[in-house]
This record gives C-alpha cells, sequence and structure tokens, in this order.
C-alpha cells in the first residue's frame, strides 16, 4: 500500500510567482482577500488568485498546468501540453451506424477575455466550423469556457456548443472534458463512500504487469508494483456512477495532501436522465466530466443532427475544487463531499458571463403531487412516496431515458407524494415518472411551457401503472434493476477486494461466466411457490459458454400451477427488462420445441450492461399476450424464455428487472 505520510504544514509563506503560490491553510484568509490576476505570455495565458495557478495554451484553450499548495502541476508533466487539462469529443459523419467515430480534441482557435476584474476572471476558447473544413472537423461552434473567482479554490469550466442552420448533419457520440493528474503523486480515488482506496497505477496494466482480458478495458493485474493488487482486475466500468449521484469523484496526493475534484452541481445538461450510468476516475490517474456518451446505453444516445438542423446547448458548469484541508484521505473526502453540497446550493450559479447559461431568475418551476392507482391494488389512489419525477422535452412515456438533446430536471416525491421541480430553463417539457414498485412510465398529457420567473402548480397527478387483470404470480421487484436477484461470489481469479461487499459485488469481472458453472448441462428452472428470486433466479439471462470463445442459446423455465383456467381468456405476461445487449428474447408456453414462439422482442439493446459491471442499463417494457387454451389446468405449465444472441463469440445479456403473470380482465373471466 502506498504510504500514508503526516505532513507538517509549512510555517514560511511561499513567494506568488510564475513557479509557487501561497499554499499554507495559516495563510488562507489572506488568500482569499487576493484578486485574480491575468497575464498573457507569447503562447500562454496565465490566471491566479492566491489559491490557484492556471496556465492556458493559447489560443488552444488547453490547460498545461494548475498548480496548488506548492506542487508545481497536479497535471502530468510528461505529457504534451495538449493532453493534460481538455475538452474532446467523438463525431462520424450521418449515418454512421454503432457508437464509434472520429475522436477530435476541441482546439481553440481564437483566445477572448470576456470578463477581467479583481473578483473574476472568464477567458473564451472558441472555434468555428466552416465549409473548408466540412470531413475533416466536427461540424459545431464550440465556445469552452474557463472561470477563476477571488477566494476560490478551485476553478469551473463550462462550454457552449451550437450546431447553425446550413450546416452538414453528423452524429455526436460522447463529449467531456478530461484531466490527467501526476502519476507519481495521485494514487488514491474517491468517488463514493463505498467506493474509495488506493489504486493501481497505469504501469500495472502495462504488458508486461497484466494481462488483457475478453474486453479490452479489462486487465488481470499479474505483477503489478505494489503486491496488494496482484490477481485483481482493473477496469475503468468499475467505477461508472448513476447520473443522480453523480456529483463528486476525483484523486488524493498525499506528498503534498492535495485533494483533485470533480464536481457536477447539476445534472441537467447530461443526456438520457437521471438512470443514466456513466465514468467518473479511474487509473491514469484520471478524472472525467462526462456530458454526452454511450455508455450503459448503447447508440440510442448518439445525438443525431439533421443537415440544417439548428441546436444550441450549455454542457455545465462543473467545479474543480482543490483541498489540503487535512492529510488522511478520509478527511479529503468528507471536505470534498461538504464542499460539493455547498456548489449544489449555488446552482444555478450566477457568475457565468454567457446568456447562454440560464441564471435563477430566467428559470420556472413547477409543483404538483403524484398519486398511483391500480384498482387490483386498492380501490383508492395512493400516494407515490420517493418517485422520480421530472421534466424533459416532449416524447412518448420513458423517452427520456433515451433523450439526448435538451435539458432534463429531475426530483424525489415526498411520502405523500409531494413534488418541486425549481430552476427549470425556459422550453416546453412533458412530465415524465417512474414510481418504486411498479411497471411502466407516466406522462401527463399535456405539455408545460416554462417562461421566465413561472411558478406553475400542475395539481394532482395519477399514474395508471399497465395492469389487465390480477397478478397470478411475480418475480422480482419493479425497480428497473436486477440488484435483487442472485449475484454470485466471483471467480477468485478476477476477485476485487476493492468491491467484495454487498454494494458493489455485481462490479466483479466476468460474473457471467459462472451461469455455465452453476449450470453446465441445463438451465435455470424457477418454480413459483416453491423457489426463491433472491436465490434461485440469476442476475443476468446470458448465453452459456462452450469451449474457449463459443456462446450457446440459453432457455429459462418458469413453472407453475393454476387451479382456474378461462380457456376463451387472455393472459398477459409482462416482461420489465433492465437492461439488453444484442438479444433476442423469445417466449414460449407449454412447448419449448415449437418453432414459432408467442412472442419474440427482435434483437433490442446496446447498453453492454452485463459486460460492464452495470446492474441495469436501459429499461425496456414488453406485454405478452398468452391464449388461455395454452395453458393446462390443475397441471403444471411452463413459459419459457429463450434469449438468442445475435453473435456467438460474446455472451451478450438480458437482465430483467421484473416478471408477472395476469389473468383475464374480469370481464372475461
Amino acid at each position: 500500500m502506498y504510504p500514508l505520510i503526516v505532513f507538517v504544514c509549512a510555517l514560511s509563506l511561499l513567494i506568488l510567482s510564475s513557479d509557487t503560490l501561497y499554499a499554507t491553510r495559516a495563510q488562507r484568509s489572506s488568500m482569499a482577500s487576493i484578486g485574480v490576476n491575468l497575464t498573457f505570455t507569447d503562447n500562454h495565458v496565465v490566471v491566479s488568485n492566491g489559491f490557484v495557478r492556471m496556465i492556458f495554451s493559447n489560443p488552444e484553450g488547453h490547460i498545461t498546468s494548475i498548480q496548488y499548495n506548492g506542487m508545481e502541476n497536479l497535471l502530468e508533466v510528461i505529457n504534451d501540453e495538449s493532453s493534460r487539462g481538455y475538452w474532446d469529443l467523438v463525431w462520424s459523419p450521418p449515418g454512421t451506424p454503432g457508437t464509434t467515430g472520429t475522436f477530435e480534441r476541441i482546439v481553440g482557435t481564437s483566445c477572448q477575455v470576456i470578463v477581467e476584474t479583481e473578483e473574476q476572471v472568464e477567458l473564451s476558447f472558441s472555434t468555428t466550423w466552416n465549409s473548408s473544413l466540412e470531413g475533416k472537423h466536427v461540424p459545431l461552434k464550440i465556445d469552452k469556457r474557463f472561470v477563476l473567482l477571488r477566494g476560490s479554490s478551485g476553478f469551473y469550466s463550462y462550454a457552449i456548443y451550437e450546431h447553425l442552420e446550413g450546416w452538414p448533419g453528423f452524429n455526436l457520440a460522447e463529449t467531456r472534458i478530461v484531466f490527467k493528474l501526476r502519476n507519481d503523486k495521485f494514487h488514491y480515488m474517491a468517488m463514493s463512500d463505498y467506493r474509495r482506496r488506493y489504486m493501481p497505477s497505469p504501469n500495472d496494466r502495462s504488458p508486461n504487469r497484466g494481462k488483457p482480458l475478453a474486453y479490452p478495458e479489462a486487465v488481470l493485474l499479474v505483477n503489478p508494483v505494489e503486491p496488494e493488487f496482484k490477481g485483481e482486475v482493473d477496469d475503468k466500468y468499475q467505477y461508472s456512477c448513476e447520473t443522480e449521484d453523480l456529483k463528486i469523484h476525483g484523486w488524493i496526493s498525499t506528498d503534498p495532501p492535495v485533494g483533485f475534484w470533480q464536481i457536477t452541481p447539476s445534472n441537467e445538461f447530461r443526456t438520457g436522465g437521471p438512470t443514466k450510468q456513466d465514468l467518473t476516475s479511474h487509473v491514469g490517474p484520471t478524472n472525467l466530466a462526462m456530458f454526452v456518451s454511450t455508455h450503459y446505453a448503447g447508440s440510442d444516445l448518439v445525438i443525431k443532427f439533421k443537415n440544417r438542423e439548428k441546436w444550441k446547448k450549455v454542457f455545465g458548469p462543473v467545479f474543480m475544487y482543490l483541498s489540503s484541508t487535512g492529510e488522511e484521505p478520509l478527511t479529503l473526502w468528507n471536505d470534498a463531499k461538504n464542499q460539493m453540497l455547498e456548489e449544489v446550493g449555488k446552482w444555478p450559479y450566477s457568475f457565468p458571463a454567457s446568456s447562454d447559461f440560464h441564471k435563477a431568475h430566467e428559470r420556472g418551476r413547477i409543483s404538483g403531487r403524484l398519486f398511483v392507482y391500480d384498482r387490483f391494488i386498492t380501490d383508492e389512489k395512493t400516494p407515490a412516496t420517493s418517485a422520480s419525477i421530472g421534466l424533459a422535452p416532449p416524447g412518448d412515456p420513458g423517452s427520456w431515458q433515451r433523450e439526448n438533446k435538451g435539458y432534463q430536471f429531475w426530483t424525489k416525491t415526498d411520502v405523500e407524494g409531494r413534488f418541486s421541480i425549481k430552476n427549470v430553463v425556459a422550453g416546453t417539457y412533458n412530465v415524465y415518472a417512474w414510481v418504486h414498485g411498479f411497471i411502466g412510465d407516466f406522462k401527463n398529457d399535456s405539455t408545460i411551457t416554462i417562461t421566465q420567473g413561472c411558478d406553475i402548480d400542475v395539481g394532482d397527478l395519477v399514474f395508471e401503472p399497465p395492469r389487465d387483470g390480477p397478478t397470478l404470480w411475480e418475480i422480482g421487484v419493479p425497480d428497473r434493476s436486477a440488484a435483487e436477484f442472485y449475484i454470485p461470489d466471483s471467480d477468485r481469479m478476477y476477485t476485487n477486494m476493492f468491491l467484495a461487499n454487498d454494494h458493489n459485488r455485481f462490479r466483479q469481472y466476468g460474473l457471467w461466466e459462472r451461469y455455465a458453472k452453476l449450470y453446465p448441462d441445463g438451465d435455470l428452472v424457477f418454480t413459483i411457490g416453491q423457489s426463491d428470486y433472491k436465490k434461485d433466479w440469476f442476475f443476468a439471462h446470458v448465453n452459456r459458454k462452450r469451449y474457449d470463445i463459443m456462446y450457446e442459446k440459453t432457455t429459462w423455465t418458469i413453472k407453475f400451477k393454476l387451479h382456474d383456467v378461462n380457456k376463451n381468456g387472455t393472459y398477459k405476461l409482462r416482461l420489465a427488462l433492465a437492461s439488453a445487449q444484442l438479444s433476442d428474447l423469445q417466449v414460449r408456453a407449454n412447448d419449448p420445441n415449437t418453432d414459432s414462439p408467442l412472442f419474440s422482442t427482435g434483437t433490442i439493446g446496446g447498453d453492454n450492461a452485463v459486460a460492464r459491471h452495470g446492474i441495469h442499463g436501459l429499461y425496456w417494457l414488453f406485454n405478452v399476450d398468452i391464449p388461455g387454451k395454452f395453458l393446462n389446468l390443475d397441471g403444471e405449465n411452463a413459459i419459457y424464455l429463450t434469449k438468442i444472441n445475435e453473435g456467438i463469440i460474446f455472451p451478450g445479456g438480458i437482465m430483467y428487472d421484473y416478471i408477472r403473470l395476469e389473468g383475464p380482465p374480469p370481464c372475461c373471466s
């Protein structure tokens, strides 16, 4: 393990110059009184405020140096100046399938000082596409902004992306900010109370120390520099996080004690809604601010622009917080969490100079109350407690999880179903919701127009979840996750002890291969009334591995008895899926060998959540009619779920959220 060193604060005041800056905690109050300073050199711009000193390449707008607490540069000094702190994106021509494209680091062609006072400096590094660049660069106008405030132990960054009328169409698969920190200093990573620790080094992933596994991101650490990591798998997707929880993550140096934290006070500008998952920090040491990506979603989250389509969006600001409070990693982590709460309280920020970033007085608010009504549970509508409810651009029920061009605003209802969503950017939206314990998605009947300063009470909203008849049996809990099902112990060869706890056990590498170990010859059989979904329902329906690279289709069986069958009625099978990856799920009743299934999803999904250690991807709901004539009275019945993979060399996979069989509607009984 990297040693934990006790530091003694320097008693002398460091001289603020091009090489050093004030750093001791004893001087923090006096440092806060120092105004923000801006200096231009031949090819660089220097900004400082007594806490932090930053150097940018001019006019490119890459961050080449961040000085703080006596450390000459927090960024990786052995990297080229363009590969330390930068914005980038991945784009492709229109019609390009999949999620790949051309990687492009966003390079400014002009630098402009937007604000220069003792209280604030805001810099703009912009670039604008023109017809001479067609096919060579992404057709966008991009304005990268960086803000340093007086007394701030950190800096802000945001950007305005614009696609102008008359410009060609294209696909945008990813855009983000990347910070590559010093490998010789930053060894401890934290992104949650349950995922924080000393990390392997990038050298441990090198060919002479690590063994690449089935997926390129995953490496088995065979001969790491630090013996404690031997036998673990390192994979950047083990540190992914749901957007609704993705507010802070970062790295800690213990010599000197410095925390480098990314704080995202609002997720309004991220794509895919609150359940979308994305990368955070990973071995590098690398810190990411993800704004657009296809992770845990696939091509559905690629932003597709048509020719001549007008579009503008502000990504950020995010706050890069630098801290030196305390010497223990836990102390620095707790300080960073407190700072995160402070930043959340300031949102929307008042300081961004761009008029495209809407300030608090330009935004609106809605409030109301959400109820659930399921007549087969109760005759009364009941408050929707702890439901996820939000505003997103108009679409179909559930379309918010695939929405990628606009803004989204989400909250949770209280115990009485009440909600309030404030600081909503002006525009037209639908109200969407989903409720723990119920399948399906809610969408209000009419759109809502948010205007500056509005305060709209939408009154009582009632969600009637999909339901045709009484529940005959059910498997799981409708919560859009497979976490309640059986998650096996990982193969000892791949076990990462850092993740060996109930909060993270699904993040272990290779869990999909445990299915073949548990079911080497036959497939899973679940008997209603006898089996326990917590123990007997494998968390992922994957193909069985044969030999070294071959995978074969698998069929899961649900056995059940019915003591009353309406041969003329129609039964309803509800299949709520938490994830799908290039799979065709076929449903058969009482005859597993019939050529024609009762239902087939067709090949669906591209979220790759099984291989990327997620417990869910995108949510799917399928409603399957089962004619009563196919069911047996007072005998055993069986539903067969066959997962057919599009290919045979990768496991693919489906995760079930919840399965329910309903009887015919009462009118047909």
